[in-house]
C-alpha cells in the first residue's frame, strides 16, 4: 500500500529543527553552567595581581585574565548563574502578574478591565531602564532588588497580551457552551481558556527572559545590580572595555555569550510557540 500523500510532510513537520536543537543545547549548556558554577569554574575569583592582564593564551588563560589576574574563561563560565536566574525570574514573575490580570481583566470586563489597562498604559509610558536605574539607585545596588523591579516593569506588556488573548477566545462556542452548562467562571477561565492561550504565553514569557538578560546586563554595565567583582557578564563587559588595548576577549567573550543566550531564548521559544499553537489547533 502506498503511503498517504502528507505522511511525508508530516514525518517533516514533526522533526525538531537543526536551529530549536543547536539552542536547546546552549541554553542546557549555560544552565548546566549556572546550576554547577562551583565545580565548573571553581577557581572564577581567584585573583593573580603579580600575573594582572595578559592576552589570550598566555600561562594556560585560552582568553587571558582581566586586571585582577582573573581567567576570563572561568569568570564566563560563573556569570552564566546570574545571567539565567535573574531573567528566569523577571521572566515568570511578569507572567504571572499578566496571566492572572489578564485572564480576569479580559473575560470579566468591567472596573477590574478599566484599572488593568489604566496600570498597563502607566507603566508602558514609563522608559523601563531609566526607572530602573532610579529606584535600584535610591534602594540600594542589589542584584535581586533590580530584579523585583523588572518584575514590575515587564508586567504590562503581558497584561495586554494575555488580556487581548482572552478576549479573542470568549466568544467561542465552546465558551459559550460553557456558560450554559453553568459552570463557573474562574473554571471556565482557567480550564478552558488558560490552555488555548499557552502558545502565546510560551512564547512571549521566552521573549521575556531574552528582554531581561539584555536589561540585567545593561544594568550591570551601568554599576548597578551585581556588586563589584561579582560574576556577571554586563560587569565584564564594563571591566573589559578598559582592557581592549592589552586583552580584548575580557570583552569581547561576555558581549559574545550575552548575544548568543538572548538570541538562543528567542529562537526555541519561535519554536516552541509554533508547536503548542499546531497542537491546540489539532485538538
Amino acid at each position: 500500500m502506498s503511503p498517504r500523500p502528507d505522511s511525508t510532510a508530516n514525518g517533516r513537520s514533526r522533526r525538531i529543527p537543526v536551529v530549536a536543537i543547536v539552542s536547546a543545547a546552549l541554553l542546557a549548556f549555560v544552565a548546566i553552567c549556572a546550576l554547577a558554577q562551583e565545580i565548573i569554574a571553581p577557581k572564577a575569583l581567584e585573583q593573580d595581581i603579580y600575573l594582572g592582564v595578559v592576552g589570550g593564551g598566555v600561562d594556560g588563560h585560552l582568553f587571558g585574565t582581566d586586571q585582577l589576574g582573573r581567567d576570563i574563561l572561568q569568570l564566563s563560565l560563573a556569570g552564566a548563574r546570574s545571567a539565567l536566574a535573574g531573567p528566569v525570574v523577571v521572566a515568570v514573575g511578569s507572567m504571572l502578574i499578566g496571566f492572572f490580570l489578564g485572564t480576569y481583566a479580559g473575560y470579566r470586563g468591567g472596573i477590574v478591565d478599566m484599572l488593568a489597562g489604566r496600570y498597563a498604559d502607566l507603566l508602558l509610558a514609563l522608559p523601563a531602564v531609566l526607572l530602573a536605574i532610579v529606584v535600584a539607585g535610591l534602594v540600594g545596588r542589589g542584584y535581586w532588588v533590580t530584579v523585583v523591579v523588572l518584575i514590575v516593569l515587564f508586567s504590562p506588556s503581558d497584561v495586554r497580551l494575555v488580556r487581548g488573548a482572552v478576549i479573542e477566545q470568549a466568544p467561542r462556542p465552546y465558551i459559550e457552551s460553557a456558560r450554559v452548562l453553568g459552570i463557573r467562571p474562574s473554571r471556565i477561565m482557567f480550564r478552558h481558556i488558560a490552555p488555548n492561550i499557552v502558545p502565546i504565553v510560551v512564547a512571549n514569557l521566552l521573549l521575556n527572559v531574552a528582554f531581561a538578560l539584555v536589561a540585567l546586563s545593561s544594568l550591570s554595565y551601568l554599576g548597578l545590580g551585581v556588586p563589584p567583582g561579582a560574576p556577571d557578564w554586563g560587569r565584564q563587559l564594563a571591566d573589559g572595555r578598559q582592557l581592549l588595548g592589552d586583552n580584548p576577549l575580557a570583552a569581547v567573550v561576555p558581549g559574545v555569550l550575552i548575544i548568543l543566550t538572548a538570541t538562543a531564548v528567542n529562537l526555541l521559544g519561535d519554536w516552541l510557540s509554533d508547536l503548542l499553537d499546531r497542537r491546540v489547533v489539532a485538538r
